[in-house]
């Protein structure tokens, strides 16, 4: 009974790579509910949907280069910005950094061996990989991939002959997977911390995930019920939206947007916690206004949930209403706004190492910066009647969206990759790709501020010749953010390939728990459940002592 107990328990402290459950091979991750292997699961398949989304948006690019056609007519033009913006939303940046980061370092960083609900983390998964299935169902099937833009707004998505029900399906499904990890977050963070962990032990990426699961539970359900009820319509031409039918198209976007606007929220709020604590490590310095930055996450989650109607200023809504959603688009800009000074006073005389994962955290701190004031832009009412449907509006899109969740996910990977693979990784040739990445970024989405603001509207297949030379620039622009990605995705296969293997725990000087277990982490995490006795950025506070220790 001995020899068998120590046993089990070399077994279980091996490391999660090397982890032998009761299958192996491939059966062994796919069917593991251990949470470290269900994150690198979403990892490779949400990297998977986002090249083939990077391919699809060159692709328009491309077309857009000159007036008229240039490689595609233009029904695969539109099919073409579906695609992309239901890959590259639903995909990838509403998944991205909870499933990957979440679900790997959120049990660590309180302090727990798992999840609350391990099988259920597992069956998200499989939920968003059989609604990743159907997306790419519904472009190859005949009818053709859907053409109605990422919103489906009506009535076209009613009419369209294109492979609708199926797409309106894949979303369906992959809200369901949204709401299920949300709710386990929820649930981790309220019942698992470990002892001595109160609400203000917890570090913030933690908070920001209990934010962000708030919103994926609460508003999720929404925008799953209304395009179930698209399909009906569809279906059985019962009269919901289609005004033809008696339905209300302008019902339907606000349904739409009472979701799709504190989604981008759930896109955001997950990487600002991820920069928060790239920018404590390195700067060396505990986090400046622990509490505002905690407290900005939930404000994020509350005011954002209430301001879907900046999305509809000429829908035709009243004056009343029109007023008090302009006053709301003001007020959510605050608690961001805590977010930026509370990271920058972090830095103030700092001791800044300017790594990898930092110059992702201070590209992250300017391209949020451009992208919120610009959304004040639109929250003020004559402006936002002025720059609706144009690329305006696409600019400022790229900059929350791409410049938060998809930097912050770079970044992230940056500082934490060796932690969860155990190997290093050129640092420069990632700084190289860096550069190229973020100069790319700015040369493609900026000038989509000049034309919207000149006119130019947003979804067009064709555009008059004064707006070509933006064009070019912009789509030269294009091919310099793909190579800068090529080289990143490039650095991280040759990390994983013929990166040097480390074991060593703290490789940065971090201070949460994610810098005391072993690298990459064993089986359940720790070795013992640790005791926290100190707050999460407070040097030599947190030392793991075995439960029951004084």
């Amino acid at each position: 009974m001995a020899d068998n107990s120590t046993a089990i328990k070399t077994k279980n402290h091996e490391s999660y790579l090397d982890y032998k459950g009761k299958h192996s091979g491939l059966l062994g991750w796919i069917l593991s509910t251990d949470h470290k292997r269900i994150a690198i699961l979403y990892l490779v398949v949400i990297s998977a949907w986002f090249l083939i989304g990077v391919v699809i948006g060159f692709l328009i690019r491309l077309e857009l280069l000159t007036p008229g056609g240039t490689i595609v007519g233009a029904q695969t033009y539109n099919a073409f910005f579906t695609v992309h913006g239901i890959i590259m939303l639903f995909l990838f940046v509403i998944p991205g950094i909870p499933a990957i980061f979440g679900n790997f370092f959120l049990p660590i960083m309180i302090g727990a061996k798992d999840v609350a609900f391990p099988r259920l983390n597992l069956l998200t998964w499989y939920l968003y990989v059989i609604g990743g299935a159907f997306v790419i169902i519904a472009i190859f099937l005949p009818g053709g991939a859907p053409d109605s833009g990422w919103t489906f707004y009506i009535p076209y998505s009613i009419r369209t002959s294109t492979n609708m029900i199926i797409t309106l399906s894949a979303t369906f499904i992959l809200g369901f997977s949204s709401i299920l990890t949300g709710l386990n977050f929820i649930v981790t963070i309220h019942r698992m911390r470990a002892p001595g962990m109160g609400w203000f032990k917890m570090p913030l990426f933690p908070w920001a995930l209990y934010a962000t699961g708030w919103i994926q539970v609460i508003v999720t359900p929404i925008i799953g019920i209304t395009l179930l009820l698209v399909i009906v319509e569809r279906v059985f031409g019962v009269g919901l939206f289609d005004p033809s039918l008696g339905g209300d198209p302008i019902l339907y976007q606000h349904l739409f947007w009472i979701y799709s606007h504190p989604a981008v929220y759930i896109m955001a709020v997950p990487a600002m916690g991820v920069i928060t604590e790239i920018i404590t490590v390195y700067s060396h310095r505990t986090i400046f206004g622990y509490k505002a930055i905690a407290y900005s996450s939930l404000a994020i989650a509350l005011l954002g949930s209430l301001v879907w109607g900046h999305h509809m200023f000429s829908s035709g809504m009243s004056d009343t209403a029109n007023f008090v959603f302009s006053l709301l688009t003001f007020l959510v800009a605050i608690p961001s706004a805590i977010k930026v000074f509370n990271w920058t006073a972090t830095l103030y005389k700092g001791s800044i190492e300017l790594e990898p994962p930092m110059l992702y955290a201070l590209a992250f701190i300017f391209l949020f910066t451009i992208g919120g004031l610009t959304g004040i832009m639109q929250g003020t009412l004559s402006l936002d009647i002025h720059l609706t449907d144009t690329t305006f509006i696409v600019g400022h899109f790229h900059y929350i969206i791409f410049g938060t969740a998809g930097f912050g996910l770079f970044g992230g990977l940056y500082h934490w990759f060796p932690k969860m693979f155990g190997r290093t990784y050129n640092k420069k040739l990632a700084k190289v790709g860096f550069w190229i990445l973020f100069t790319g970024f700015n040369i493609l989405y900026f000038p989509m501020f000049v034309m919207g603001w000149l006119g130019m509207p947003r979804r067009s297949y064709d555009y008059l010749p004064e707006y070509q030379s933006y064009q070019v620039i912009s789509t030269v622009g294009s091919w310099i953010l793909i190579l800068g990605l090529i080289l990143i995705v490039y650095s991280f296969i040759k990390a994983l390939r013929s990166g040097e293997r480390t074991t060593e725990k703290n490789y940065c000087g971090g201070e949460t728990l994610e810098w005391k277990v072993e690298t990459p982490p064993i089986h359940e995490n720790f070795y013992e459940i640790p005791i926290v006795t100190g707050g999460p950025y407070e040097y030599k506070q947190n030392e793991l002592e075995p439960e029951g220790v004084n």
